[in-house]
């Protein structure tokens, strides 16, 4: 059993990162971060142009059928750049969820847009500071309209589409809506690049999505996958960050020498050496899980995403403490990946409900 990327993922890996190197320096993250930009629009669709947004899709369906594997490794190479694209958006959660659940029609009709970049989808879900449960759902669905509203919607403010909870007949349903005058509003976040909206629904029409009633185990099993999918996202940017904290740890002197000789500095930077690389093994197997559907993915995307979650707050946060007082100011770029590793954090539920997650799934394991 190989929990490792063949030497073609890693060749896809790479011109995924010349191709974001090049068009998606941190240049464009402050673009979108300071309103000059929406999104990085050029970066969208210079992926999509090379099928990264299709990698996972059937080619029945527009996409390249090149499996999970290969867009792992694009996750993770979007996370060190901090691309500011709507992809976990339109692709871990709403084109997974169509993938996993959509009939050949909505497969047809939504799936070969979303692997072009033509079309942008999110995932709607939270409607209050609470955790989301099945039986606390106020959006509500019911002949084929949904109204309500949703919170925190990422990349709600220019979604085409949005596959949304809400509570049917015989429980939660899951519905593909398209947001065409739908009432938008934006919401401050962390990191601003998200663009995240509340959505209002006022019997918008809306498409079953699965079986009706099977919303909340749908959710449950697009998490799961989605988790995976982020978590490299994770490590990408946690390795970003530690080799920042490196790079300036060797460059910048103090009393004479350089302040990465310095032993306090030199613990810090291990510690998240450390948890990057456990991280980086646990995402390795879920990516195998994922890829070949195994029967402990639950299990293996719960440990992927709090390993990965606890390494990328940890790094993040530490590479701000090794710049020093510079670190804190706005014109590095120390803040960007803190930024992200927060949103991170708290996508698909904060870190409490995946350790949860991970304890409730050993036992099925055992």
């Amino acid at each position: 059993m190989n929990f490792g990327f063949s030497e073609d993922h890693r060749v896809i890996q790479d011109q995924i990162r010349r191709f974001l190197t090049d068009k998606s320096p941190l240049t464009r993250f402050r673009d979108v971060l300071e309103e000059r930009d929406r999104y990085a629009e050029d970066v969208w669709h210079g992926l999509a142009a090379m099928g990264i947004q299709g990698t996972a899709v059937d080619e029945a369906y527009g996409g390249v059928g090149l499996g999970y594997l290969p867009l792992c490794l694009a996750a993770q190479s979007l996370g060190e750049q901090l691309s500011p694209v709507p992809f976990s958006s339109s692709i871990y959660l709403a084109a997974e969820a169509i993938s996993r659940f959509g009939s050949d029609a909505q497969k047809t009709s939504y799936l070969t847009r979303l692997a072009s970049g033509e079309l942008i989808g999110t995932l709607a879900v939270v409607e209050s500071f609470d955790e989301p449960s099945p039986q606390g759902l106020a959006c509500a669905h019911q002949a084929s309209q949904v109204s309500g509203t949703k919170l925190l919607v990422p990349h709600g403010q220019f979604a085409d589409i949005a596959i949304v909870l809400a509570a049917g007949a015989d429980g939660p349903d899951m519905v593909i809506v398209d947001l065409v005058g739908v009432e938008r509003t934006p919401v401050s976040v962390v990191d601003p690049t998200i663009a995240a909206a509340s959505l209002t629904f006022d019997g918008a029409s809306a498409e079953l999505l699965g079986a009706g009633g099977e919303g909340w185990t749908q959710l449950q099993t697009v998490y799961d996958r989605a988790a995976v999918l982020f978590a490299f996202e994770q490590i990408g940017g946690a390795e970003r960050a530690l080799n920042m904290a490196v790079n300036y740890a060797k460059d910048r002197y103090a009393f004479g020498r350089p302040i990465g000789s310095f032993q306090a500095l030199k613990h810090m930077m291990a510690d998240m050496y450390v948890a990057l690389k456990l991280a980086e093994s646990n995402a390795y197997y879920a990516a195998w899980a994922l890829e070949n559907n195994a029967t402990d993915l639950s299990l293996a995307a719960a440990t992927a995403r709090v390993s990965a979650t606890q390494a990328f707050q940890l790094c993040a946060r530490d590479n701000i403490q090794v710049h020093g007082g510079m670190g804190f100011t706005w014109e590095f770029d120390c803040h960007l990946y803190y930024r992200r590793s927060n949103y991170l954090t708290l996508a698909l539920g904060g870190l409490t409900v995946w350790e949860d997650k991970l304890i409730n799934a050993l036992p099925s394991a055992a």
